[in-house]
């Protein structure tokens, strides 16, 4: 365990240390009205903001991107590392991006600004408005829609600093860490309907050493989302509120599934919330994995789901896998989580048959449910408790 918990402190030093991006250190300046880029909000800046991408890679130098102020229109744009020779690109956004006002230009693509093969970029300050209601709108009502687009993207790049970044109505998820090392994200915030459809508003799978902290989520879906083959995440210092909590999973998608370990979550606030700490997996067979989970010091405010393991996922009840779920949870603290849930059952422990959730632990626990004590339900965990725990342990 003591080697498991030194890697995330390891982690969180490196992140305060290297997290301020120092402006100054780039030596050549790429602004993007040089290349044809028009802050009025109409004319189309795709080519002009590739161009200054291209010409800020071709540098052997650090380099800087600036962005001033004004609101530029950008269409479905991937940014690609392939042959960039500049260690370190800033991307300086005192303006706002925003997306074509037709919902189906973006939707019919994956990603609105997506980074490929990237290393050493820092995207600082700036808003995007991916203006994704109507596309939300035509959701609800059952039409023929597109999937819409991630608004921002990161794959199979690595050393990624995220500063201080607004995200607003995304047409699906608002931030996507994909097949990634090193990632800091700080300050970020994110923004959208309550009741808008799979807008996760930060999404991390396959990635290795990811920081997010001091951030303010509201949005439709999870606040963050843990996929498959995520290792040493550290998350601090966030906000959670409207939205669906912070959730690992939903896992056994596939067979072959990487699994979740060394996650540390701390000191984050809950209000209103559909979950706050959720583990979610199909009940279907898998080789996958959750081990090595800290959730310590939050606040829940009228949160349905305060604390929940789900292995039988299945949202809607619609094709259901009616399986037993290959997931296997092991090692999982709760400690110094405190408030109140919006529904008698503040936790829930579902766990598999054929997998019990092994090493559970709550320390220091107190949910209450309409100023009285609610109840806790536990099916297949396995584990301890320390301490003050409130509802009664179930384990």
């Amino acid at each position: 365990m003591a080697k498991l918990s030194c890697i995330p402190s390891l982690l969180l030093f490196i992140f305060l240390v290297s997290l301020n991006v120092n402006i100054s250190s780039a030596k050549t300046s790429y602004n993007v009205l040089t290349y044809g880029a028009r802050p009025n909000g109409k004319t189309d800046s795709t080519q002009a903001f590739l161009h200054a991408w291209t010409a800020a890679c071709g540098s052997t130098d650090p380099t800087m991107i600036y962005i001033p102020k004004g609101r530029y229109l950008l269409g479905s744009v991937a940014f690609k590392g392939g042959h960039c020779k500049s260690p370190d690109i800033t991307i300086r956004i005192d303006g706002t991006l925003i997306a074509p006002e037709d919902y189906r230009i973006l939707g019919r693509a994956r990603n609105w600004l997506s980074f490929e093969g990237v290393s050493g970029v820092s995207i600082v300050g700036g808003a995007l408005d991916a203006k994704g209601s109507p596309l939300w709108d035509c959701k609800s009502k059952g039409s023929n829609c597109p999937a819409g687009a991630t608004t921002l993207s990161f794959v199979n790049s690595n050393n990624i600093k995220i500063k201080g970044l607004l995200s607003l109505n995304s047409q699906m998820f608002h931030i996507v860490i994909n097949g990634c090392q090193n990632v800091q994200v700080q300050g970020v915030r994110v923004i959208a309907a309550g009741d808008s459809p799979n807008t996760d508003g930060i999404h991390v799978q396959l990635s290795t050493d990811v920081v997010i902290m001091d951030s303010s989520i509201k949005t439709g879906d999870d606040c963050i989302s843990i996929g498959p083959g995520t290792k040493n995440l550290w998350i601090e210092r966030v906000g959670c509120g409207p939205g669906h909590g912070i959730s690992i999973g939903s896992l056994a998608k596939t067979t072959d599934e990487r699994g979740v370990q060394n996650v540390t979550v701390k000191n984050t606030v809950f209000s209103g919330t559909t979950n706050g700490f959720r583990i979610k997996s199909w009940a279907r067979h898998s080789n996958g994995f959750v081990k090595a989970i800290r959730f310590s010091g939050a606040t829940m405010i009228n949160v349905q789901n305060p604390i929940i393991i789900d292995q039988n996922y299945c949202p809607h009840n619609l094709n259901c896998p009616n399986q037993v779920s290959g997931i296997q949870i092991s090692d999982v603290m709760y400690q110094g989580i405190r408030g109140t849930s919006a529904t008698p059952v503040a936790i829930k422990f579902d766990c598999s048959f054929k997998y019990p959730c092994k090493g559970i632990r709550l320390q220091n626990v107190n949910l209450t449910y309409l100023k009285k004590e609610a109840r806790s339900t536990c099916t297949n965990a396995i584990g301890k408790t320390y301490g003050q725990v409130l509802p009664d342990n179930c384990l």
